[in-house]
């Protein structure tokens, strides 16, 4: 039948038309299943390897590996449990990676373009006051002056650093298995040990500074390397010890000691916690260092700079004016600024460039000296994140160590412990450093850092709270340039002939404004 044929056709036809539409959704289907399926895939494949990758490396931190923990399992057990110290890994700075990126590196461009204009307002200024351009530096060369003092001094703390804690460990070490009197011998090169860091290390660079009447700049040389050499000597000792009474208590044949380039390389490395090997970089990027040393002297003139042009001036008139609480108010905010500007010169002079400069001469490949501190939310990560170096150090034989021997229950205690260690430290360098003692960075640390780090906790997260961890630390460096500069102009107006020791200890600040 024709007509049924037709009909037949059209149904056909229209059964055609319909066909690809149908096709295409199940092509759709089946293409999205498949892309789901693979992205679960990928990232299961991505977690199983994580896993894999942290468990090799937990395996290989209690193994002779290409970068060992401290040591064996047994060994660990001499820390604070379930602590296995620092793994160190191989990882590139944030600031390296950020500068990647052309936003990031723009914020680069406008700092050095903010030098550019301080140093074009300074010439201009000096040419309009002494009808010619003064292109001195009197005052760097005031701050780093007597620099033969200061390589001596650092010679001979270094050289002491290498040979008395080295050698006493190893005259200990080998002694230990076949000595009777264990304890008594060990209280003994302890004691020795003691003596050196506190009188050779401690006591020795201290005079020096002080009798030779080292400038500011120097005597920061010289104290910060005796810090620096007095953690280092300590965190060797910290890490060999338990290895060797571990293999005392096996009963092993071989004593663990470390060899003497081991210890020479992490005098120069850029860590606090002792390794006997490390991560290590193929080769060395030449250019890399030359640029970091580079932008380390930047920073140099940018901060002589940002004191020439907002810290002397004001100081220097603010001084000769009589004391009030509005000047002092007006004082702290106009040191925001100038206060800011320092801190971040020293974070990215020294935690980033000089720092990176030396791991990229040792092939060291950890470059972690520092986390997103910017991002904070809290005092407690930003007391972890700022510096990395030191809180590695603090956490490890200040903290851990503190738990170990008191027990879990005194975190409050152990962290109190920390906070009192490290605020002592920094304000005993900067009262020998600047010859007076202005216990201001000590108050903000035990007062207002205790206070913040218990209520800034880490539970906040909110942007507001970055805010606010941002305003207090504008207002803290605002305090701490105001009040250790016009202690610094107070002493240079109104100097003591015969000062006591008492009068190193008085904020001569006050005085000296009622006096004038």
């Amino acid at each position: 039948n024709p007509r049924q044929k037709d009909g037949q056709t059209d149904v056909a036809s229209r059964h055609l038309h319909k066909k690809p539409k149908h096709s295409m959704y199940l092509d759709l289907k089946l293409f999205l299943e498949t892309s789901f399926m693979k992205e679960v895939d990928s990232h299961f494949t991505e977690f199983v390897n994580s896993l894999v990758a942290k468990s090799a490396l937990l395996d290989s931190s209690t193994s002779a590996s290409h970068f060992p923990a401290s040591g064996s399992e047994k060994e660990q057990t001499l820390r604070a449990p379930p602590e296995h110290g620092k793994i160190f890994t191989a990882r590139r700075s944030l600031l390296d990676e950020l500068f990647e990126v052309s936003h990031i590196r723009t914020i680069y461009h406008m700092f050095i373009a903010l030098l550019i204009v301080f140093i074009l307002s300074t010439l201009l200024v000096d040419f309009i006051d002494e009808g010619r351009l003064v292109l001195g530096f009197d005052l760097l060369v005031f701050v780093f002056g007597k620099f033969p003092v200061v390589f001596c001094t650092w010679l001979c703390m270094f050289c002491a650093t290498v040979f008395v804690p080295y050698n006493l460990f190893i005259w200990w070490a080998q002694g230990h298995c076949s000595s009777s009197h264990r304890v008594l011998r060990s209280l003994f090169y302890g004691m020795l040990f003691t003596l050196f860091q506190t009188a050779g290390l401690g006591f020795g660079p201290t005079y020096i500074a002080v009798s030779y009447a080292l400038p500011p700049a120097s005597r920061f040389i010289v104290i910060l390397e005796q810090v620096r050499l007095v953690m280092k000597a300590h965190s060797f000792v910290r890490e060999n010890v338990p290895r060797v009474l571990s293999s005392v208590k096996d009963k092993s044949s071989t004593v663990p000691i470390p060899r003497i380039s081991q210890y020479l390389y992490f005098l120069f490395a850029p860590t606090l916690i002792y390794r006997d090997n490390y991560p290590r970089n193929p080769m060395i990027r030449w250019g890399y260092v030359a640029t970091k040393f580079a932008q380390v002297l930047g920073s140099l003139f940018y901060a002589y700079y940002i004191f020439v042009r907002l810290c002397i001036p004001q100081f220097r008139n603010s001084s000769q004016e009589t004391f009030n609480l509005r000047g002092l108010v007006l004082c702290i905010f106009n040191s925001i600024l100038p206060g800011v500007l320092i801190l971040f010169l020293v974070f990215f002079a020294f935690l980033h460039c000089w720092l990176n400069a030396f791991a990229e001469m040792l092939r060291f490949a950890d470059r972690m000296f520092y986390k997103d501190w910017w991002n904070s939310t809290s005092y407690a990560n930003y007391y972890r994140t700022w510096n990395v170096v030191v809180h590695d150090w603090l956490y490890y034989y200040a903290y851990r160590d503190f738990l170990w021997f008191f027990g879990k229950k005194f975190k409050a205690a152990a962290m109190l412990s920390v906070f009192t260690v490290s605020a002592a430290v920094h304000e005993y360098v900067l009262s020998i450093c600047f010859g007076y003692f202005y216990p201001v960075l000590f108050c903000l640390f035990m007062c207002f850092g205790m206070v913040f780090n218990f209520i800034l906790n880490d539970r906040r997260k909110g942007p507001i709270w970055n805010v606010i961890m941002w305003t207090s630390l504008f207002l803290g460096q605002g305090v701490i340039i105001c009040l250790y500069s016009q202690e610094w102009y107070a002493r240079q107006y109104c100097p003591m002939e015969n000062p006591t020791f008492l009068d190193y200890l008085k904020p001569r600040s006050w005085s000296c404004h009622m006096k004038m």
